[in-house]
């Protein structure tokens, strides 16, 4: 994503919702290959801004920007970002780049979205985190890289309203599907990274429907998605072309649907495995994902009751 996103040294880059800090790393180590005077490390100092909700992630998250050549991260905010105000975000808060892999499935405390327009408000974390993102974004130069799941894609109701002013106010220009398992054994849930800029409607978006590495059905702790697999949509990236896995689909195809964009890929083809073996074999890395969501749980809720 930051690859994609390619912050530049004096453009400002936040992540709303920046957990231990793992995006802004990669902007300050992609910015530092742009150095070329002494004076370029305040620079990077000034730009680099994040805000986390929990102390423990937001504690990491400043380490991480000490370990990184951030020295004072005065930029790094403890905070909820969603308890201000929409209104109160003015020209001085808007950003370059928004890059985040804001929470999702979660519901705000009662009363959050109060600070959201009419059209916006609900009490569903990722929905709100949308809102913000779409915002604070710069007019001329604002670009954004969000992870969202697949229910903001066929969502409605709120989630119309946001993606009818994404494709109205912004070009969603790229959607890239990924593969269920990304996130597991926390969540199982289908997720997606949409790349869009400010300042011109969409008129198409197309779609890459990231594949599993050759042998995977599904990706776990002991065999995680990396870095390199990627190397696939940026091949394809500035030379884009339909293919096995990347199509595009036109505005009014959007509209028609009345702004579902859970669009599957037209070159895919389901396959249904009938080899019990097989059948085994995916039900026992379900099982065990299962079991380690379970045990993550019962640990965190004995903490919570610990602390209390």
């Amino acid at each position: 994503m930051v690859d994609i996103l390619n912050p530049q040294l004096g453009e400002r880059v936040f992540d709303p919702a920046c957990g231990t800090g793992g995006f802004l790393v990669n902007v300050i180590e992609h910015k530092k290959k742009l150095f070329k005077t002494p004076k370029d490390i305040e620079k990077l100092q000034d730009n680099i801004h994040g805000i986390e909700k929990k102390p423990l992630p937001h504690m990491l998250a400043m380490t991480n920007m000490m370990l990184h050549g951030i020295d004072v991260p005065s930029n790094i905010r403890h905070d909820n970002t969603l308890s201000k105000p929409l209104k109160d975000y003015g020209p001085k808060d808007r950003m370059d780049v928004i890059i985040t892999n804001p929470p999702f499935g979660g519901i705000e405390e009662d009363g959050i979205e109060k600070n959201f327009p009419k059209k916006y408000q609900t009490r569903e974390t990722a929905d709100l985190f949308m809102a913000l993102i779409m915002h604070l974004l710069r007019a001329d130069t604002g670009r954004a890289g969000v992870v969202l799941p697949d229910g903001f894609l066929f969502g409605e109701g709120v989630k119309t309203n946001l993606k009818r002013e994404l494709l109205k106010e912004f070009n969603l220009h790229t959607i890239v599907r990924l593969p269920k398992g990304v996130f597991s054994p926390y969540t199982g849930i289908s997720t997606n990274i949409l790349f869009f800029d400010k300042g011109e409607p969409t008129k198409h978006v197309w779609f890459f429907d990231h594949p599993y590495p050759e042998g995977y059905k599904s990706y776990s702790r002991s065999k995680p998605l990396r870095i390199e697999e990627f190397d696939l949509e940026k091949k394809w990236w500035n030379n884009r072309k339909q293919n096995e896995y990347a199509w595009k689909v036109s505005l009014k195809e959007i509209e028609d649907k009345k702004y579902n964009l859970d669009f599957k890929n037209p070159h895919s083809v389901d396959i249904i495995h009938t080899d019990p073996d097989i059948l085994m074999q995916d039900y026992e890395i379900i099982r065990k994902e299962l079991i380690a969501t379970r045990d993550l749980l019962k640990k965190e809720l004995m903490s919570a009751l610990g602390n209390n």
